[in-house]
């Protein structure tokens, strides 16, 4: 299978779940030719400062422009990323951002513990950059009232993709050929 060749690099930042296999991003990551990937972090999980350093050292290490592919708590991650730092960032696709005010099902981290790691107060102002929000409206991690104001407070353009979950593989997205299409509006 040919490669899909963008001009601009692509960062892909996972979430907390971090490489998932059959995961979109996994799988657009083995089909774009422009590509890295902000490594799992061996310690500190929820640290949000380790994930924001890590994005920013995966950063450091590409000439030239970027776009940011992020998904669920890594869009959270760009945020904050975003409200410490000005590298020129050419777009980012932003996929099912988690509201940190929800209460998340079993097996996902606490509002509480969430708070103590540093990942609230989620920056609110807008991005310096192009993003468009890739939005669910049967997301169990944020309603879409919640993303529709994280899409606004970020000046993102927002884009309902109607009831696609959590945009995951226990949703039903490994690949996800949507990604590429607006990858490459980004691109242009």
């Amino acid at each position: 299978m040919d490669k899909l060749q963008t001009a601009t690099t692509v960062l892909i930042v996972p979430g907390l779940r971090e490489h998932v296999a059959e995961h979109w991003q996994t799988l657009l990551e083995a089909r774009l030719g422009k590509v890295r990937s902000v490594p799992p972090l061996e310690t500190d999980k929820l640290d949000c400062a380790a994930r924001v350093r890590a994005i920013q050292q995966q950063l450091e290490q590409i000439d030239g422009p970027v776009i940011l592919v992020a998904h669920s708590a890594g869009v959270l991650m760009v945020a904050h990323w975003a409200a410490k730092h000005d590298r020129p960032i050419k777009g980012a696709l932003l996929a099912a951002p988690p509201d940190l005010d929800a209460a998340w099902p079993q097996g996902y981290p606490t509002s509480d513990s969430l708070r103590a790691n540093g990942w609230a107060p989620l920056p609110k102002g807008p991005l310096p950059f192009r993003s468009l929000v890739a939005a669910s409206t049967n997301d169990h991690l944020a309603s879409l009232d919640a993303v529709t104001r994280m899409a606004q407070g970020w000046e993102s353009e927002l884009r309902n993709l109607g009831q696609v979950g959590h945009l995951n593989p226990a949703s039903g997205f490994g690949h996800w050929p949507e990604a590429e299409a607006l990858i490459l509006e980004l691109d242009r």
